[in-house]
């Protein structure tokens, strides 16, 4: 098989991979881009922290666990055929706004885990995004808008949950608290 043959293969595999995937999601957005970015980055975080750092909430020891990585990316994938899923929503109403919503949902999700992963691998945050995060787990906590009166001393990052051995979220979170 020549060069040529084999670059052409390789061309045409891609194309129908990026083909199907706009068919099924619809247009690439910069949103879709950012989110995929923070993926990964929330990902390779997640092994640093688990790999370096041996700070996993995650695992029993806090180090890597081959099951706790394929939980991790199960959930990403999971993730994906939400944002299918409100993709064909889209679809079937006539707009064209849900999906894009759910992806800056899950984006910001990801971004939290972040700078979760960063706080454990002892990376000082800058304490406008401690507010952000406190402002938004109040928000999921109260299902409501809260006022915009935070209280004084620390920021409370609700960084970890909890797991058992099988992977799945125990009742409650444990809070870190950051000095300012």
């Amino acid at each position: 098989m020549t060069h040529t043959a084999v670059k052409w293969g390789w061309s045409l595999v891609i194309g129908a991979i990026g083909g199907a995937w706009l068919t099924v999601f619809g247009d690439w957005t910069m949103a879709m881009t950012i989110l995929c970015i923070c993926m990964a980055l929330d990902y390779v975080t997640g092994l640093v922290v688990a790999g370096v750092f041996h700070a996993s909430q995650k695992s029993s020891g806090g180090g890597l666990d081959s099951n706790v990585g394929w939980k991790g990316l199960a959930r990403k994938v999971a993730t994906l055929f939400i944002i299918l899923v409100a993709h064909f929503v889209d679809i079937l109403i006539g707009t064209q706004y849900i999906r894009d919503a759910v992806v800056i949902a899950f984006t910001c999700n990801e971004i939290i885990s972040i700078l979760e992963n960063c706080a454990l691998m002892g990376v000082p945050i800058p304490k406008i995004l401690l507010y952000g995060i406190d402002i938004l787990h109040k928000q999921a906590k109260e299902d409501d808008i809260p006022d915009n009166d935070l209280s004084e001393g620390e920021v409370t990052v609700y960084a970890y949950k909890k797991y058992d051995d099988e992977g799945n979220p125990v009742e409650g979170t444990e809070e870190v608290a950051h000095d300012d």
